[in-house]
């Protein structure tokens, strides 16, 4: 029995995996996603949606999957810990399977002071690494953590985010290990700019055997700017952005720019494709999902495997 989850029957036949993002808007109106979803379909294996990221209250993740889903994309439910207990947790990830969502990424989630609502109480009951475990247990054990049984079992193919440039560097492996112990099934990255670093990263995954035990998708984000590099650089945590790759984005004329940030990330992911252990890329357009197609077709991955249940 072929498993319900597209990104893992591409994955488990060996082809190299794409996967996209749709940020949720910060209202009610589904036209917002829908817009977004029509540009992502035929790009990607799957289709996340973030959960109020940035600590900014946005649409449901759960509403926005229906909506991805409804678009004729596969979701993938991104989900945090900051703001439910374990009952809502998994409340949540019925309901989700219910739906028909076969895709999961466990995440703590930024912190409240970063958003809008500074004041609002975090819970953090569990962290994504419990999490991550009490999915697998309900998955594979059909049983809830407190032991009772389920009546009807939540097949999710479990994800996890890892960092490979926050410090101390020495971490970032054995943190991997501790995910894919608990049970992640395929792990997506911070986005990569920094590739020495994350060769170094991917050395030391491939050491422990980490790279056969889970699907490494590397994450990758287009540049608009150099603005934009200067200020990821300087302002978003984990971001690794060298001198030279933001000299090359500056040295364009500022209507070039983009289309430079463009051809690195299609040089970026054409690099990770021959990288031993990485089985895909998950493709950052932040509010640029116009550009999708162009980055994903540049790299020479379309169109997308078709691989059936």
């Amino acid at each position: 029995m072929k498993s319900a989850s597209n990104l893992e029957r591409v994955l488990t036949a060996g082809h190299f995996a794409v996967t996209g993002e749709c940020g949720p808007p910060r209202g009610a109106d589904p036209e917002k996603v829908l817009k977004k979803a029509a540009l992502v379909k035929g790009n990607v294996d799957v289709c996340n949606v973030t959960d109020n990221q940035t600590s900014v209250v946005r649409m449901s993740s759960l509403a926005g999957c229906m909506l991805v889903k409804q678009s004729g994309i596969e979701p993938l439910l991104q989900m945090v810990v900051r703001d439910r207990n374990r009952i809502a947790l998994q409340s949540d990830l019925l309901g989700a399977a219910a739906l028909g969502v076969h895709n999961l990424l466990c995440l703590s989630g930024d912190h409240q002071k970063f958003g809008d609502d500074p004041k609002a109480k975090n819970v953090f009951d569990i962290d994504s690494i419990q999490l991550i475990h009490l999915v697998k247990t309900m998955r594979d054990e059909g049983i809830f953590p407190s032991g009772e049984k389920l009546d009807g079992v939540p097949r999710f193919y479990i994800g996890c985010a890892v960092n490979p440039f926050a410090d101390p560097f020495e971490i970032r492996v054995p943190r991997l290990k501790l995910k894919v112990d608990a049970g992640a099934d395929f792990v997506q990255t911070q986005c990569i700019y920094n590739m020495d670093k994350f060769k170094l990263y991917m050395e030391g995954a491939r050491k422990q055997g980490l790279h056969e035990r889970v699907k490494i998708l590397a994450g990758v984000t287009p540049l608009k700017s150099a603005g934009m590099a200067k200020f990821m650089n300087r302002m978003v945590a984990g971001i690794d952005i060298p001198d030279e790759v933001i000299k090359r984005v500056a040295d364009e004329p500022k209507e070039k720019q983009a289309a430079k940030g463009i051809e690195i990330c299609i040089e970026q992911i054409q690099e990770l494709k021959e990288m031993e252990g990485i089985a895909g890329v998950h493709v950052m357009a932040i509010e640029w999902e116009e550009k999708l197609n162009e980055i994903v077709g540049g790299a020479g991955l379309l169109p997308r495997p078709v691989v059936e249940q």
